[in-house]
């Protein structure tokens, strides 16, 4: 499966989640559950409801505090109470970045029933920011699934970064304003939630309108698109349409720099399956303000198919060969990594550094993370999900030896194994004559 982000009136984060959810309504449940999960009080109410500009139809993906004593819900309603805002983009939580602020519940409090009733009188402590620190241990100590988790802290870390480089500090001093609030972060655990339930997916994103104007932060009014958001941003293709106003949010642009989709749908033959549109809550002049998903499945091609595929990248400099050595074989060994290799390189100090990185099916990315910690000296790993290509291939055995045959866009090919080979305790040109007869066997048992 391909998702393709069509961003016609642009991306925030609650569009890219209302988008998914019109493509895959059944996951509107999960999504609920992870923003309850992730411990936002009582009184914020996550809504997917259904909406019509009068040109499309669609979703929208709302998140609102109840007044007191308002019994609260969540789910699928298409007659839910939706808040409208005249601010550009940013839709409920705007692209003017006017943001009502809440606060985080406790990380471990109970489940909570949907319908809560305020009339006894909470107190809630209104702030104005968040720090990143505070809010990635309240994350990691919630009780989301980690899948969730790993997804929700890449979305926020992308954010911290860029607030990190524009304001020259360090990340764990990042203070978040307007993204650090309830409604953001809802947004945010809710496409993690997508993202993690959708994990065999591979990502492309069409150009990006840029807009223009300015806009009112906490940091007083920025040029348009704001300074974070174009540091998330760099390296995708943008477009002018003549219509003002912020057109991409920093949460919307940290789900997209996370993704690293591909930059357009490709050349790639593939098969529509279904589409989807998030809406955002003000009107474009004569555009509907909506991010449209197209969802493909690749078409049948005889040579090659497209998955995902985890990538964990560190280096290692204080341990010795042997161990080393010993120490990758065990981590190719673990559950769900396809491979391991390592290069030498110049590292710090002129000492020469071990390179490592391990490939890993995506389902298995925690664990095989955790045995790069277990096995290796290494402090930190890096990791991503990118798209690949394979050939389609199986194994055939040809007397004593494998043989793998693989689909070329040219026609077939075949490779015996060299493990296989090797035991042949015949000389070198036996073997090389052994290798080639059983080659040209499977591929005559093959036609």
């Amino acid at each position: 499966m391909h998702i393709h982000l069509d961003p016609i009136g642009g991306i925030a984060g609650d569009m890219f989640v209302a988008a998914l959810l019109d493509a895959f309504p059944d996951q509107v449940d999960g999504v609920i559950n992870a923003v309850r999960l992730a411990g936002l009080e009582d009184d914020v109410v996550t809504e997917v409801t259904a909406f019509d500009d009068g040109v499309l139809v669609g979703k929208r993906f709302d998140v609102r505090k109840l007044a007191s004593g308002q019994p609260g819900h969540g789910g699928l309603d298409d007659h839910a109470p939706r808040r409208h805002a005249d601010d550009h983009h940013r839709h409920r939580h705007d692209h003017s970045h006017r943001i009502v602020h809440g606060h985080l519940g406790p990380a471990h409090e109970p489940d909570h029933a949907c319908h809560h009733d305020h009339s006894h009188g909470h107190h809630h402590h209104h702030h104005d920011h968040t720090h990143w620190a505070e809010l990635r241990e309240h994350l990691s100590a919630s009780r989301l699934p980690e899948g969730v988790k790993r997804h929700a802290l890449g979305i926020f870390g992308e954010l911290a970064w860029a607030e990190a480089k524009v304001h020259g500090r360090e990340i764990d001093a990042v203070t978040f304003h307007e993204v650090g609030n309830w409604d953001s972060i809802a947004d945010i655990v809710a496409a993690a939630a997508l993202i993690d339930a959708l994990s065999v997916v591979s990502w492309s994103v069409g150009s990006v309108p840029i807009g223009q104007g300015r806009v009112k932060t906490a940091h007083g009014e920025l040029p348009l698109p704001a300074p974070a958001t174009t540091l998330l941003l760099e390296g995708f293709a943008f477009h002018h349409d003549g219509r003002p106003g912020e057109r991409v949010t920093p949460t919307g642009a940290a789900i997209l720099r996370y993704l690293a989709p591909a930059q357009g749908i490709g050349a790639r033959s593939r098969a529509l399956r279904g589409s989807g549109h998030g809406f955002g809550t003000r009107k474009l002049p004569g555009m509907s303000n909506v991010l449209r998903v197209l969802v493909f499945d690749d078409a049948a091609d005889t040579s090659s198919t497209a998955d995902t595929v985890g990538v964990i990248q560190f280096e290692v400099d204080d341990q010795c060969g042997e161990d080393l050595a010993v120490a990758l074989d065990h981590i190719r060994a673990s559950a769900g990594v396809i491979d391991v290799t390592q290069a030498m390189v110049m590292g710090k100090k002129g000492r020469m550094v071990a390179a490592i990185q391990v490939l890993v099916k995506p389902s298995h990315m925690d664990d095989a993370i955790a045995a790069c910690f277990r096995q290796t000296t290494t402090l930190g790993v890096r990791t991503r999900i990118e798209a690949r290509t394979i050939l389609v291939r199986k194994e055939v055995e040809v007397g004593e030896l494998r043989v793998k045959i693989a689909e070329r866009p040219g026609g077939r090919t075949a490779k015996a194994e060299s493990d296989d080979v090797a035991s042949d305790a015949r000389g070198h040109q036996a073997r090389s004559a052994a290798r080639r007869d059983a080659e040209n066997t499977a591929l005559k048992v093959q036609r």
